[in-house]
């Protein structure tokens, strides 16, 4: 049964995972869709119904630091969990809604332990190892699915901060690929790098010299 409102506002529980009967139960969420350069990352966690971290919600609605402390723990407590990435390149290839459902099959697949069903964030029924449940604004209403956008997130903003020493200039450290001041000096200045995504349309324009604020 969907929550009311004012469940979804209290935060993240595990009635969904229990909706899913019997045998062990994912969560899986994304990290990364939206920016210009980067890889797309995936999280995917099996939670201890036992052993829940307090405070898990949408990765985006924490702090860095809760961020941080919560990565921890969840490594620390979680039956399994593995994050899942795809490249630049295969988000070239397959494009960005196809490469973040690889990343997502990679992450799933990586568990230590098999599990029987997924539940996943958003409304696209990737193929799973697994028996398959979308929930849309999962991250807010799945511990587990919350559980996995935390890693996802920390995990892609870790390989950020490494490609801002490998490509100086854009700023990726702070912004992680995403649109921002520095982000479009640097495609201005320097051209697109390695890690940018050729595709997206401001990275087109800054080929073209033609990229604006």
């Amino acid at each position: 049964m969907p929550k009311s409102p004012a469940k979804a506002l209290a935060g993240p529980d595990m009635m969904l995972e229990a909706a899913c009967g019997p045998g062990l139960v994912c969560g899986v969420d994304e990290a990364g869709r939206g920016p210009w350069a980067g890889p797309v990352s995936a999280g995917a966690v099996i939670l201890d119904p036992a052993r829940i971290p307090k405070g898990l919600n949408d990765s985006k609605k924490l702090t860095a630091k809760a961020r941080a402390a919560l990565e921890i723990e969840i490594k620390d407590t979680a039956i399994a969990w593995c994050v899942g990435l795809a490249s630049t390149e295969e988000i070239e290839e397959l494009n960005i809604l196809h490469a973040a459902g690889l990343a997502m099959r990679r992450a799933v697949e990586g568990l230590a332990v098999a599990p029987a069903f997924a539940l996943v964030d958003g409304n696209y029924a990737f193929k799973l190892p697994c028996a398959v449940k979308t929930v849309i604004k999962g991250d807010s209403l799945s511990c587990s699915i919350a559980a996995a956008s935390i890693l996802a997130k920390e995990a892609r903003d870790r390989i950020m901060v490494e490609m801002d020493a490998v490509y100086p200039g854009y700023g990726f450290a702070g912004h992680k690929g995403y649109h921002a001041a520095v982000h479009v000096e640097g495609l201005r200045r320097l051209g697109p790098s390695p890690i940018h995504r050729m595709g997206w349309a401001p990275v087109k324009l800054a080929l073209a010299g033609e990229l604006g604020d």
